[in-house]
């Protein structure tokens, strides 16, 4: 045991830190999408269920691990065998992969706060064309949040192979956001654990205060209804249960390295078992929390645009067709189009073709997830809220600062902890400077995202950075542990750290259950990736004011399976190059 290690000033310090971690942005604009996605409330029933059988179990084995090894992913893999530091090594790849494009949202949130201060809102209305004859047509065929977003945000460009050109405000906020990051974690744990009190707590201030908004808003029930009301035939449906564990995966943050490196500082006698299962079942709660929220605020604005839209129609019947009997006007949209049809059936079929089909269940069955959640559905239902605008905007971008920084300070753990172990590194480079090479390094290759083409390459690094990669972690981490390190050990260990062995449910969950749910996803995205024939992004159509799908050209191909190579290479490459080495080794003498 390291005696010299830095370690959280106490418990909950490190608790609030995993807490930071994993409660992020999935479960705002995540978890509330599935559960639109796959019955509403019952999705509940698989989620809870791959909770206990796969998200738990990790969970408490990083936590475990990195606190008996008192060291960061790298050194801890290597204590458990040297042949699997390959594992800690993609492990620290991965982390410093998701940091790259991971802070660009941070930037992005920092860019929606501070144009939350203007009145109104610049995302409220669209803008007037050059000539000032009316609406920029973009922005009219769209909506003025989409148009926000894709052109004064990102301005974007029709396709991934026109890199267009950088927007240098975005580049401003996106250096805030890594000089933000650098200064949380300049001092280890000593700075790390101060930020996150205000990172962990501060998001859970601001759901509350949308809660009780989101639930007074008027249609808020529809979208609570739409939620809790169980479509229990979603559970035969295979991705339900699949879509159930990935979430679980990736929410908890298992993988990353992270939670190894934060482990590592607690004192060598912490109960982590008590606290990964309270960290655990705080992540779960608070993604069903979110939705609550989500759901309210989906509710508002469905029952928004189901009034507008038959105002709209009413105005318009009304306008063509002028009854001077107020007594025989209709009231409702139904009853006109039933007075039309049996009193001017040739007139009204005349414009039916601009009647629009008002339907509340189609408005709450329109689905968004991650950035469009954030950027483009929420930003509209704010603008649509009673009361100021400004002032429910400058919370809700807060919180998703505060949100993404939390993650960040985990995601460079995992590459600084590692790093910071190895000796051949801090002997010539100061903690600070070494900090400061990753942060920059970071920065660079996340100019990418600031170019026109810079949407299309987060997709990239969304989707593709480290799905198969982290399940190929995880289930190597679970072999090495109860196969290769050995279950028998890693018990007796554990009860000399904390005092008692693992029991029965954490022994079959970890050597049984957790690597064969772990196999099935992995033979799922294998096979799904290889039977979906052409990958294909989501452009955006400037003229048609939507987005619509493209394949990806060649070039972009080779960089998604260099993002799947670069990380899972780690694990057999080398341990080979290690053995290699010892051969020549023996040769030579």
């Amino acid at each position: 045991m390291d005696d010299a290690r830095p370690s959280w000033d106490n418990p909950m310090q490190f608790m609030f830190a995993c807490i930071s971690f994993a409660v992020g942005l999935g479960n705002v604009w995540r978890f509330p999408y599935l559960c639109q996605m796959h019955g509403g409330g019952g999705f509940l029933i698989p989620y809870v269920i791959m909770l206990i059988l796969e998200g738990l179990p990790l969970f408490y084995l990083e936590l475990t691990l990195g606190q008996l090894m008192r060291k960061g992913s790298i050194g801890a893999w290597k204590a458990v065998n040297p042949y699997l530091v390959g594992v800690g090594a993609a492990s620290l790849v991965i982390s410093f992969l998701v940091s790259i494009y991971y802070n660009a949202i941070v930037s992005w949130s920092f860019w929606y706060l501070f144009n939350s201060f203007e009145n109104p809102l610049p995302w409220a209305n669209c803008p007037l064309n050059s000539n000032n004859t009316g609406f920029v047509e973009e922005c009219v065929k769209s909506s003025s949040t989409e148009y926000f977003w894709y052109r004064k945000t990102l301005n974007v460009t029709p396709t991934i192979d026109d890199a267009g050109s950088f927007h240098w405000e975005m580049i401003l906020c996106l250096i805030l956001s890594w000089l933000v990051v650098y200064l949380c974690i300049i001092r280890g744990t000593e700075s790390t654990g101060k930020v996150v009190y205000v990172t962990a707590s501060f998001p859970y201030v601001v759901l509350l205060i949308y809660l009780i908004r989101g639930v007074t808003l008027h249609g808020a029930g529809n979208g609570l209804a739409y939620m809790f009301t169980p479509r229990i035939e979603h559970l035969m449906d295979p991705k339900s249960w699949i879509d159930a564990a990935t979430q679980i995966f990736f929410s908890l943050g298992l993988g990353f390295g992270s939670l190894i490196a934060f482990a590592s500082f607690n004192q060598r006698n912490n109960n982590c078992e008590k606290q990964a299962i309270i960290i655990a079942f705080i992540n779960s709660l608070t993604s069903v929390f979110a939705s609550v929220v989500t759901f309210s605020i989906y509710g508002f604005k469905a029952t928004f645009n189901y009034e507008s839209c038959l105002e709209r129609m009413m105005l318009l019947l009304t306008n063509t067709f002028d009854l001077e009997e107020e007594a025989i006007r209709p009231d409702t949209l139904d009853e006109w189009k039933k007075f039309l049809n049996s009193t001017e059936p040739e007139m009204f079929a005349g414009i039916s073709s601009q009647i629009e089909v008002c339907d509340l269940q189609s408005y709450l069955d329109t689905t968004a997830e991650g950035t469009g959640l954030s950027f483009i559905v929420f930003t509209e239902a704010i603008v649509n809220m009673p009361g100021p605008s400004q002032i429910w905007s400058i919370l809700y971008f807060l919180m998703l600062l505060m949100l993404g920084i939390g993650s960040m300070l985990g995601n460079t753990a995992g590459v600084i902890t590692p790093l910071n172990d190895m000796k051949i590194i801090t002997k010539y480079i100061p903690r600070e400077i070494m900090i400061g090479i990753v942060c920059l390094v970071a920065c660079a290759v996340g100019l990418v995202f600031n170019i026109g083409s810079g949407n299309y390459w987060f997709s990239i690094f969304n989707d593709y950075a480290a799905t198969l990669a982290l399940l190929l972690i995880v289930l190597v981490e679970v072999i090495g542990i109860c196969y290769i390190y050995g279950i028998r050990r890693f018990r007796n260990e554990v009860e000399l750290m904390i005092g008692h062995k693992p029991n029965w449910y954490w022994v079959i969950t970890w050597v049984f259950i957790s690597p064969v749910l772990i196999i099935s996803l992995l033979i799922f995205y294998i096979v799904d990736y290889s039977t979906s024939g052409t990958l294909t992004y989501s452009a955006w159509n400037s003229l048609e004011g939507r987005t619509e799908k493209v394949a990806y050209p060649p070039y972009a191909l080779a960089i998604i399976g260099l993002l799947v190579a670069v990380s899972t290479a780690c694990i057999p490459l080398i341990p080979l190059f290690m053995y290699i080495r010892k051969m020549l080794k023996k040769e030579k003498y």
